[in-house]
C-alpha cells in the first residue's frame, strides 16, 4: 500500500502526479502553459509588427528627409500668379524636370565650381489625365526664347530679354525657367524636380545598370567612355558620360545628345517596369534612396507621400505609351550654333499639351514638319539659309547673353530677332505626328 504522503506535488503546486501520471501535467496545467505560451507569442508578435513598423517609419522619414524643398521659387511664382497660364484640362499633370550641372559638392570632379549652375538637360513631362499615356518633351540649352522678367538669386531682378533658353536658370534658377516654359509654350506647370549629376549616377547603379545599344565606337576622353559598337550595360558613371557627351558622339549638335538622353530615359523607364523594381521593396529602396538624395522638388513634392502620389499614377502607363520628343527646332536665323522653334509645328505641339490631346511619335522627321522646316528657312529669294551661312550681325542686338558652349559670356548680343513664342492657339487637329520615340522601342531596333 503506497503512502499518499510520499506522493511528490506536482511541479505546478496543482494535484499530486499519481500512478500512471508519469511526468505529464493534468489538463488544467497543460491549459495554463497553453495560455502562457499564446500570451508570451503575442507579445513577441507584437514586438516584430512594432519593430518592423519602427523601420518603415525611419525608412519613410529618411527618404522623405533627402528631399531638398524648394519653396523660394514657390514664393516667387505666387508674385506673378495673374501673369501663369490657367489649367485647362482638370487632372492633367504637367512637370518640369531640370537638369543641373552645377559643379558645387561632389559634382566638382566635373569641372570648376564658379557657383553658378545652368540647365544641362530640360523636359516637360506631361501626364494624361486619364493616366493612359505620358509625353516627354526636351528643350534645347541653346534655344531663343522671350525670357520674362525675373530676380536673381541675390535678389536684384533682370529685365525681360530676347536669349538662350538656359539663360533662364543661368541667372533665375527654376522659377525664372517655369515661367519662360510658360510663357513658350502656355502650358501650367504644376510641379518641378532640379536633379543633379550625381544623382542621376546613383539612379543608374540602383538599378544595376541601364542597356544601350552602340552603332559606332565612343572614345572620349573628357567623359571618360570608351566603348565598343553593340549592346551595353551602362554604370552610373558610364551613363552620366553617354548622355552628356556631345562633340564625341554622333554629329555633334545638342539635337543628337538630347535624343540620346530620350533613348536612355526610355530605357531606364523599361529596365524599372520590366525588372520588377516597383514591386519589390528591397529593390525599390536603393531606386529612392537615390532618387531623393538628389532631388530639389516644389513643397507639393517634398515628401514621399508626394512622390509617391505622382509615381502611383504613372505606374501602369504602358511603355509604348511613354513617349519621348524634343520641341521641332532649327538652327537660328542669325547664329548657326543657336536654336529656334519651327512653326507652326511648334505651336501644334503645345496646343496639345495644353489641351490634353493625344500625338503620335516616329523616329522620321514626319514630312509636315519638314516642309515646315524648309519653309522657315527660305531666303523669300528660293535659296535656303545654311547653318555655315546663318550667322548674326553686329549691331542688330542689344544685351549680353550667355553661351554654354564654353562656359563663358559671348561677345554677342541677343535682342530683337523673330520671338520664338509661337502663333496664337488653335484647336486640337487630328493627331499630329513629331519625330521621337517610346520607352519601349529597342535602341538597337
Amino acid at each position: 500500500m503506497t503512502d499518499s504522503a510520499a506522493v511528490p506535488p506536482s511541479s505546478d503546486g496543482g494535484a499530486p502526479l499519481g500512478p500512471g501520471g508519469g511526468s505529464s501535467p493534468t489538463g488544467a496545467g497543460r491549459v495554463r502553459r497553453r495560455r502562457r505560451w499564446l500570451r508570451y507569442s503575442a507579445i513577441a508578435a507584437a514586438l516584430l509588427v512594432l519593430v518592423a513598423g519602427g523601420a518603415g517609419w525611419i525608412a519613410y522619414e529618411k527618404l522623405s528627409g533627402n528631399i531638398t524643398e524648394d519653396s523660394a521659387t514657390a514664393a516667387e511664382l505666387a508674385r506673378y500668379e495673374k501673369e501663369r497660364p490657367t489649367v485647362l484640362v482638370d487632372g492633367a499633370q504637367n512637370l518640369l524636370l531640370i537638369g543641373s550641372d552645377s559643379r558645387a559638392g561632389a559634382n566638382s570632379k566635373y569641372g570648376r565650381n564658379d557657383g553658378t549652375q545652368r540647365s544641362d538637360t530640360t523636359i516637360l513631362l506631361h501626364v494624361a489625365a486619364d493616366r493612359k499615356s505620358a509625353t516627354a518633351v526636351s528643350f534645347p540649352r541653346d534655344l531663343m526664347v522671350d525670357v520674362p522678367a525675373c530676380r536673381k538669386q541675390n535678389g536684384d531682378r533682370i529685365e525681360p530679354m530676347f536669349a538662350m533658353f538656359n539663360y533662364a536658370f543661368e541667372v533665375g534658377g527654376s522659377a525664372c525657367t517655369i515661367r519662360t516654359v510658360e510663357k513658350l509654350t502656355g502650358v501650367r506647370i504644376d510641379h518641378h524636380m532640379v536633379v543633379d549629376f550625381d544623382g542621376f549616377k546613383d539612379m543608374v547603379d540602383a538599378v544595376d545598370g541601364v542597356e544601350v545599344c552602340l552603332d559606332k565606337p565612343i572614345d572620349d576622353a573628357d567623359a571618360h567612355l570608351k566603348l565598343a559598337p553593340g549592346r551595353h550595360v551602362l554604370n552610373g558613371e558610364q551613363a552620366l558620360g553617354y548622355v552628356r557627351a556631345r562633340k564625341s558622339i554622333g554629329n555633334g549638335s545638342d539635337t543628337d545628345r538630347m535624343d540620346r538622353q530620350q533613348r536612355f530615359l526610355g530605357a531606364l523607364v523599361e529596365k524599372v517596369q520590366s525588372s520588377g523594381v516597383l514591386l519589390n521593396p528591397t529593390k525599390l529602396y536603393p531606386v529612392l534612396d537615390a532618387a531623393t538624395s538628389s532631388l530639389t522638388t516644389d513643397p507639393g513634392l517634398a515628401s514621399l507621400r508626394g512622390l509617391y502620389d505622382l509615381v502611383r499614377g504613372m505606374r501602369d502607363i504602358p511603355a509604348d505609351r511613354i513617349q519621348f520628343l524634343t520641341v521641332p527646332r532649327q538652327s537660328y536665323i542669325y547664329n548657326a550654333n543657336r536654336d529656334q522653334l519651327v512653326q507652326p509645328a511648334a505651336e501644334r505641339l503645345f496646343t496639345r499639351l495644353r489641351t490634353d490631346a493625344p500625338l503620335v511619335v516616329s523616329k522620321e522627321t514626319p514630312a509636315d514638319v519638314q516642309a515646315e522646316t524648309d519653309q522657315s528657312t527660305d531666303n523669300g529669294d528660293g535659296s535656303d539659309i545654311s547653318d555655315e551661312e546663318a550667322s548674326y550681325e553686329e549691331g542688330e542686338y542689344d544685351e549680353e547673353y550667355y553661351s554654354d558652349e564654353d562656359g563663358e559670356w559671348d561677345d554677342g548680343k541677343p535682342g530683337a530677332g523673330p520671338s520664338a513664342s509661337g502663333s496664337p492657339s488653335a484647336e486640337p487637329s487630328p493627331t499630329p505626328t513629331f519625330r521621337g520615340n517610346t520607352a519601349r522601342q529597342d535602341a538597337c531596333g
